[in-house]
């Protein structure tokens, strides 16, 4: 019979995620993104060990603009990080990242999200919503710390939430 699967196949440059395909592997540098040298010899390594992506902090201008020389001369797909300033993820973009990694709620309000999706929905970059206990909204977190719902059910609730903005934006290209 024909095989189904839960999730929907997106490319972050040339590894296929979901969709049935297999499980990629991703680390992440430690490295100052800033320091192109540094960070692409550790982007080196982590391919050399396995790594099928490799996400690289991008924390402001200065680290976006280290992506132009970056990004084409990694062997594996890059992976923006991006917290707080939608602009870093249009840089990012521009500069030919292959996905993006965004904490919901941080990126700003609904015009900045939509540039957002826009830029990445142009360039075939699909987003990662990327949600941690110290990302939550103010409200969900209380709602942890009343005992109203789990932190596991909070930040799923928080995921939902940032997907559900970013196809409203008519963005579906999300991990």
């Amino acid at each position: 019979g024909s095989s189904r699967h839960a999730t929907r196949a997106v490319s972050a440059g040339t590894v296929i995620i979901g969709g049935g395909h297999p499980i990629s592997v991703q680390s992440m540098t430690t490295t100052d993104t800033r320091d192109s040298a540094a960070t692409l010899a550790q982007v080196r390594a982590l391919a050399e060990a396995g790594c099928d992506l490799v996400r690289v902090a991008v924390p402001d201008h200065e680290a976006a603009d280290a992506l132009a020389a970056l990004v084409p001369a990694a062997p594996v797909p890059i992976v923006a990080d991006i917290h707080f300033d939608y602009r870093l993820a249009l840089e990012a973009v521009r500069h030919g990242v292959a996905k993006l990694r965004i904490n919901p709620g941080n990126i700003g309000d609904a015009d900045r999200v939509r540039a957002v999706a826009d830029a990445a929905r142009a360039r075939c970059v699909p987003i990662r919503i990327g949600v941690n206990a110290g990302s939550l909204e103010h409200a969900l977190l209380q709602d942890v710390e009343n005992g109203r719902c789990s932190l596991g059910a909070a930040m799923a609730e928080s995921a939902l939430r940032e997907a559900a903005v970013l196809e409203a934006c008519g963005f579906s290209d999300i991990v």
